[in-house]
């Protein structure tokens, strides 16, 4: 936007009503509430031949100073300038010509500020003494919603004389416009406030699924809130590149939000996964760690051992150490002690299980012991089920369990009208652990049917997962590690290789450590 007000050109300059259709036109189509407050004091001061113009938003019993514009003395505050305007709100007192304007509803047109006793104009004046500006002319108009509500004020300050340069009252002729145009503003201020508290509203409530997460399983709410963080990096890396072959690619402003929200949304499923699924520490676990049990269980059988011996008085009923002798007791204890410490080995998600392991884990579920004149074995056929998972802590099953809030993020996402813009957030999010090899899920979607987009989500959801140091059933993991294993996938036609090398070579990872949207 021009900050400087142009003159008018009576010979080729559009009729003033033509002019303010035009503003109004242009108003209802800004969305954006700062850019917004910023045109409607820029066309207000070029609409009057204003020098300076100040824009209040009610709130409370005060008037806040949005907008602030003095051509003269090139001052340009708020809005989408990045510069705070500095200056107390101003209450509703009938002294101060804006509140008065607001409290009576009253356009107020003033020939000179300095002559006037009708208000007090001390804060204008001292504003004058520092700056070395002069106010002269003033016309405060207040601004009325559809509804009929107050919702600010518009000020303008110095008509300046197109002709002669001269500090002018505003002509009547410019009143009515500015008037017209105070109406159009705030109707537009209200329509673009109320898309704002709506999406405001909309973010609330996407954070509040995420907090339930989070609330349900610590480290998935914290791996959310940085996949959809890291997602966005992304995006905007790639927006970054000028050369190589994600060069062609931009997204805009309102591509980059649904990208957000896609990321923001992505496990929004997990809410119905099983807590003893989603946080299984353990290969063992589920309301508790079942490898308690079997320490206790081994705790029985070397006292049954024990008492087995020749020195002891009783003997339990323990197979194959009925005949213990003295010199084998400590041999079969520490047998025991190995087997209870190559189990709690097994329990661990992070203890890779090969051939020999399982070998041995089936050997000793073979093994019994007896208890209360019955047979039992010391392992039942779950706990080596659980304890013969070759990698992490999941059965197949509990595998399965998980892989389905990729479905079940998609049957909620799919109740809510993602409209416009954000049509494809629930597209994104329930792609984001499609392969482009085909082997991913749930829909086994090739790589010609995955959209960036979802290819994006599937990388930062990888290497989040990868690199996390929360997760309760692994170590963190050494970024060189982690970017081994994301090759090797990219490698294997699973993820988006040249979205992995702007992850990894230009260091996008190292931004989701400062943990900024911004």
């Amino acid at each position: 936007m021009e900050q400087n007000v142009p003159h008018k050109d009576g010979a080729n300059s559009k009729t003033q009503v033509m002019r303010l259709t035009e503003i109004g036109i242009a108003l209802s189509a800004e969305l954006n509430l700062d850019a917004l407050l910023e045109k409607i004091v820029h066309h207000a001061r070029e609409l009057t031949d204003a020098d300076a113009g100040t824009l209040y938003l009610l709130a409370g019993d005060c008037l806040h100073f949005k907008i602030l514009q003095n051509a003269s003395l090139d001052i340009f505050q708020g809005g989408t300038t990045g510069r705070q305007i500095d200056l107390k709100p101003v209450p509703l007192d009938r002294a101060n010509v804006s509140a008065y304007a607001a409290l009576e509803q009253k356009t107020v047109n003033i020939e000179d500020v300095y002559e006037s006793e009708e208000f007090d104009f001390s804060g204008p004046r001292r504003y004058d003494s520092v700056t070395g500006y002069r106010s002269k002319s003033m016309l405060v108009v207040p601004m009325k919603n559809h509804e009929g509500n107050i919702i600010g004020v518009l000020q303008l300050m110095n008509s300046v004389d197109p002709q002669t340069g001269e500090v002018i009252r505003f002509h009547d002729e410019v009143v009515g416009l500015t008037e017209a145009l105070a109406s159009q503003a705030a109707v537009a201020i209200t329509n673009a406030s109320l898309i704002e508290e709506t999406k405001a509203l909309f973010e609330s409530l996407i954070r509040v699924m995420a907090t339930a997460i989070d609330a349900k399983s610590l480290y998935t709410g914290n791996h959310i809130e940085r996949v959809a963080l890291l997602n966005l990096f992304l995006a905007r890396a790639i927006n970054e590149k000028t050369e190589g072959p994600l060069a062609g690619v931009q997204f805009s402003e309102k591509e980059l939000e649904e990208i957000r929200l896609a990321g923001w949304l992505h496990d929004v499923g997990k809410i119905t996964t099983p807590e003893w699924v989603m946080d299984k520490a353990t290969k063992l676990q589920a309301i508790y760690d079942r490898i308690g049990l079997i320490r206790m269980r081994y705790a029985f059988i070397k006292e049954s051992v024990k008492a087995c011996s020749p020195r002891s008085d009783q003997c339990g009923k323990v197979q194959e150490t009925s005949t213990t002798g003295d010199e084998e007791l400590p041999a079969r204890l520490d047998e025991l002690d190995q087997e209870i410490q190559f189990l709690e080995q097994c329990n661990k998600p992070s203890e890779f299980l090969d051939d020999e392991k399982l070998a041995r884990l089936g050997q000793i579920a073979q093994k019994t012991f007896e208890f209360e004149s019955e047979t039992h074995a010391r392992l039942t056929e779950n706990e080596l089920y659980n304890l013969s998972i070759r990698k992490g802590s999941l059965t197949s099953e509990e595998i399965q369990v998980m892989k389905d809030h990729v479905v079940e993020t998609r049957k909620m996402l799919s109740q809510i009208p993602f409209k416009g813009h954000l049509k494809n957030v629930p597209l994104y999010a329930a792609q984001h652990h499609e392969k482009l090899n085909g082997t991913g899920y749930p829909d086994g979607l090739h790589e010609q049917d995955i959209p960036i987009q979802s290819r994006i989500l599937a990388v930062a959801d990888f290497y989040e997962a990868l690199v996390a140091k929360d997760r309760p059933y692994k170590k963190p993991m050494p970024l060189e590690v982690a970017f081994s294993i994301l090759r090797k996938a990219a490698q294997n036609g699973e993820i988006d290789s040249d979205i992995l090398d702007i992850l990894i070579e230009d260091k996008v990872y190292e931004r989701l450590e400062k943990g900024k949207e911004g």
